[in-house]
């Protein structure tokens, strides 16, 4: 079984850039900076969903399942480019199956852009048969190859219109869905220095994206009955060796 890598980031405006682009001094507070870019987009677009490029990231959560074992952990760095250069140096090592909710909408798009202010390398990632031939036909940049497999995307038959929210898909697949927060509340949370309790809302959201994964694999045949129930074990077991509060709550939603 080849490595598979389930991942979900969590993001902040960049207040900094912001900053920059628009001319403002340390005067001004983050908090009013990042308001002024919300507003702007509200006028321009009735959201103030921010654009790809003035997000920075705070938190990429990992699940991995390689040979007989499964790990959740959250990437711990000093800064944004540490943070973004180890999740590639990650897919550099193993060559993971990546899989994702929305990460070609969102995650992905967001780390080529922040990768790319930073001066990142992600020579493995970027292959696209230069330097390894397979990669040519099957690579992690192009929409319908698979070594990154967005689960939102590929089962809405990628038509933005049936796409589905992964909490609500996940809690009427018996799965916990999201728990403690969510996207639009991460802002606020960071400013709070609640960053654990974001890392721990991204570490849940990541394993809800690995067991809908797995169902996804099942429905495709590529797991059987039983196959699906051992690693669905698996992940619980893993899960209840932990003491932190936000996987015992996971495990006690946890139903199917």
């Amino acid at each position: 079984m080849n490595p598979v890598l389930a991942f979900d980031i969590e993001t902040i405006p960049d207040v900094e850039g912001l900053r920059r682009l628009h001319d403002l001094d340390g005067m001004v507070s983050d908090r009013d900076v990042a308001e002024m870019a919300f507003q702007l987009r509200r006028q321009a677009t009735g959201g103030d969903f921010l654009q790809l490029h003035l997000h920075r990231v705070v938190v990429i959560s990992c699940a991995l399942r390689d040979r007989d074992s499964f790990k959740v952990w959250s990437i711990a760095a000093d800064n944004e480019r540490e943070l973004i250069q180890r999740f590639f140096e990650g897919v550099e090592k193993y060559t993971p199956q990546l899989v994702s909710w929305n990460g070609g909408g969102f995650d992905l798009p967001v780390l080529h852009y922040r990768g790319l202010i930073h001066g990142v390398k992600a020579q493995r990632y970027w292959d696209m048969g230069e330097d390894d031939r397979d990669f040519k036909w099957n690579n992690y940049i192009s929409r319908y190859h698979s070594r990154h497999l967005d689960l939102m995307d590929l089962l809405a038959l990628y038509q933005g219109r049936a796409n589905a929210p992964l909490d609500d898909l996940a809690q009427l697949m018996g799965l916990p869905g999201k728990l403690g927060m969510n996207g639009a509340a991460v802002w606020d949370a960071y400013q709070a220095g609640r960053v654990a309790e974001i890392r721990n809302y991204c570490e849940t959201d990541v394993v809800n994206t690995y067991l809908v994964y797995l169902r996804f694999q099942l429905m495709r045949g590529a797991l059987t009955a039983e196959q699906h129930k051992a690693q669905c074990e698996l992940v619980r077991s893993t899960l209840t060796k932990s003491s932190e509060t936000h996987w015992k709550e996971f495990l006690t939603k946890w139903r199917a």
